[in-house]
Parts: C-alpha cells; structure tokens; sequence
C-alpha cells in the first residue's frame, strides 16, 4: 500500500468527482482480517470503498486508529483511502468500551475535513457508533445519513447471558439512528424486518445485500487447493471460518463433528480417521480472542478430537479460496448473522455449506438448494447435516452447482456498489431539490445523541 500524497494530484484534476465519507469506528478497511475482531464490516467497508471509487466517487472512510505503529492515511487506489483518526488512546480497545471516545471521534473528523478543505455532503455509516458519529454530523452540518447496522443490539442481546453495560445506550442510538437518517441500508428482508418490529416502525429502509469478490472467490480445482495446503485427497473436510466468539457457535460445530465421528464409527460410510475439522480464523492466543480460542480448543481435548481438527489460524485473502475449495463443507453454526459473508464466499467456491437459520443466512442460503439450514445449538441437526453433505455425493454435486450460480449472480460487491451508488445519487439530489429536509418526526429524534445517551 502506498502514502496517499502520490495521489493527491490526480484527485484534484477530476473536480466533478464527488467526496463521500464512509465511517467504521472499529472495523478498520485496511486492517488484517481476523485480527482484533476484524471481520465482515471491516471487509464489507473495504470492499464497498474501493468498488465505489471505480464508479467515480472519492471515497474517504474514516476508522479509529488502535495502534501508533498504524498508518494513519492507506491509499488503497487513487480515489479510495483509509484515514485513522486518533480517538482515546492509540491501542486496541474492546467494542463495548469505545462508546466514550466517540466525542473525540467526531471533532477528529471535523479537523482532518477543515485541513483538507474537503466537503462530505453524505456519510454512510457502520455499526451503531458510527450512527451516533453520523448522527452528530447531520446535526452540525445537515448531511444526507444512510446507515448500516452491521449487527442489532435488538437481536444480539436475545442471544447472550452476558449483558454489556453499554446495551441501553445502544439500543436508544440505533433507533434515534433509524428514525432519523435518511436511509437505512439493510443487508436482508430478515434484517428489515428485525428493525421493523424491534426497533422502529419510522424510519426509510432500503435492502442492499453485502457481496463477495467473485473474481477471488470462484470454483478452483479441489485437487490443486488441497495439494497447496497439504491436506489428503481422502480427508474429509469441515471447514469454519472467523473469529473466536461465542456467538459464531463453534462449540456447536465441535460438539457436532464429535458426534458425526461416533456416528461414522457405527456406519463405516466413511473412515472417522479421515474426517477432519479445519478451523480458519482468529488470532494468536495471546491476543483479544485468545479466551475464546482456548476455551475452544479444551473441548477439543475433552472429545478426544484433537487428532482431527487443525487450527489455522489467520489466512490472508488471497488464500482464503484455497480452504473453501478444499473443503467439503463449510460450517457457519452462528446463533446470530445480520448477513454472513463466510457463506456467499464458500458458495462463490462451490462450497456447500451448513448454517444456522438465523437472520440474514436466511436469506443467503436457500435450504437443500444452495446448502442446508438448521436450528442454531442444535448439535445433532448440525450433525446430521454436515455427515448429509459429506456421505449423499448427488445432493453435494447439486448444492456446490446451484451455490456458485447464486453468487456470481447476485452477490458482488460490483454490484452492491452499482446499488448503493443509485441511493447516493438520489439522496443528494433529494437534497438540492429540498434544502434543509430533516428526517425524523418523533419526540426522540429531535433530541441529540448526547440527550439520548444521558436519559439512557
């Protein structure tokens, strides 16, 4: 990646070319996936940034910058950067406690746009303390906000013991954020609906799904994939991709894998020395989702499963296609996915996969068309279904067919931009046919963020 004033001159000899800010305050778009709890928002952001710039927009997207050793501008094209902007001190901080460094955030933005002399008529945010950010904004400077959640508080905390303290503050955030900004992009109808009757009943919603690299993320020969990664032609393969968290349900997948060996032991379709659980993602144990990881890796040992399971650890992109096609199913046991963007990349690959049936995985993966879906927890449902893809060879054929189909058809970030650019478009000319036009009309919209935090 390359310093950003090599590009400043170009981008001034296109003065018709519109700036537009994208904000992600955790989920930095140049950061390494899997690190730190980088995962889906930070490649959506990225992903989103950099197809826009190809349809001729300049695209800032503004990050907190959590290590001094970070760059604080990334010039990912000429037209399409990363900016880190100094909120609360320079090392990484957990999700639920940021909230109180977004003040900072927000004057940090106004800075770097005074200094650069830049104008950002529309923001289009990520995650609910991006809106708040956003939200600031259009109150200081009226611009036109769209948002996407990313995840629901609404949802999340239906799903976990664990209540942060952060949780009424964010919950009162994303509905202000909803009846006030003038879009909200959903990734899923499941999602739209979720903010419907959850969150808010005002408020404009648009579904715009997340989309994949289809150029990358394409069918490969599983022959040559798993010559590269050194796994045998007679393995069977269950794969996992992401990071350590209890919410993605690898317990489930662990606890399911041990009870498909036991099931193939009595059976003998398959040899269950044969059957391996390959899991991509995470970082060191050392590092924020360490706990997690270790905690896994016990109940790996307690099932005696330890022979069978490979724990990868962080792949780079570009060789993420490589685990996809070598595997012979990819597993998303999730208890919540606002979207999963793990499942439209192993469909781009022909991977079947297996996911739970919840939220936006409803939505991309269509059961016994383009994988199957099952309960969320539900061990032997998740058992049965992944020894269903691994022993039923005609039901695998049509999955891995119908799958690729499906992505390249309808989920690439091409377009995904094409869509959210016709919206930018539309909103800013809105806009000019209707200065001054606020959204929202309920008591609480009309106060500030700051007003809703105290009442909270």
């Amino acid at each position: 990646m390359q310093p950003h004033q090599p590009f400043a001159a170009a981008r001034s000899k296109i003065p018709n070319r519109q700036a537009i800010a994208l904000i992600s305050e955790h989920g930095d778009p140049a950061a390494e996936i899997g690190k730190d709890a980088a995962g889906g928002q930070n490649v959506y952001v990225r992903q989103v940034g950099e197809a826009l710039a190809k349809l001729g927009w300049q695209v800032d997207m503004f990050t907190r910058k959590s290590s001094s050793e970070d760059a604080t501008i990334v010039q990912h094209s000429p037209y399409c950067r990363t900016i880190r902007l100094t909120a609360g001190p320079e090392v990484y901080i957990p999700r639920d406690e940021l909230f109180e460094h977004m003040p900072e955030f927000v004057n940090a933005l106004l800075k770097f746009q005074q200094k650069e002399g830049t104008n950002y008529p529309l923001a289009h945010t990520n995650y609910w303390m991006s809106g708040w950010v956003g939200l600031e904004l259009q109150r200081r400077q009226n611009i036109q906000l769209i948002h996407t959640y990313h995840s629901l508080g609404a949802v999340k905390y239906q799903s976990v013991s664990d209540i942060p303290a952060i949780a009424q503050t964010r919950l009162a955030v994303e509905k202000q954020i909803l009846e006030q900004a003038h879009c909200v992009v959903a990734t899923s109808p499941q999602e739209q609906e979720d903010l419907e009757v959850l969150v808010s009943q005002l408020g404009k919603i648009d579904v715009i799904p997340c989309g994949t690299n289809v150029s990358t993320f394409r069918p490969l020969s599983k022959l040559d994939a798993r010559k590269q990664l050194g796994i045998g032609a007679n393995e069977k393969v269950v794969l996992y991709v992401g990071r350590f968290d209890k919410r993605k349900g690898i317990e489930t997948l662990i606890r399911a894998t041990s009870e498909l060996r036991s099931q193939l032991e009595q059976s003998a379709e398959i040899d269950p020395q044969h059957l391996k659980l390959v899991v991509v993602g995470g970082s060191d144990p050392q590092e924020a989702d360490g706990a997690e990881r270790r905690r896994i890796e016990e109940i790996v040992a307690e099932l005696d499963l330890t022979a069978n399971t490979d724990f990868v650890g962080m792949v780079g992109h570009d060789r993420l296609p490589l685990y996809y096609t070598a595997a012979d199913v990819c597993v998303i046991p999730s208890h919540y996915e606002p979207f999963g963007l793990v499942a439209i990349e192993a469909m781009a690959c022909g991977t079947p996969v297996v996911a739970s049936a919840v939220g936006g995985l409803k939505f991309t993966v269509i059961s016994e068309e383009t994988g199957l879906l099952v309960p969320p927890h539900d061990v032997g449902k998740f058992a049965h279904a992944i020894g269903r893809i691994l022993t039923d060879d005609i039901c695998a054929r049509k999955i891995r067919k119908q799958a690729a189909t499906r992505v390249h058809q309808n989920f690439s970030w091409t377009g995904v931009a094409i869509q959210l650019s016709d919206l930018y478009r539309r909103l800013l000319a809105e806009s000019l046919m209707s200065p001054g036009l606020a959204r929202g009309s309920s008591p609480t919209s009309r106060l500030s963020p700051k007003q809703i935090v105290k009442a909270s």
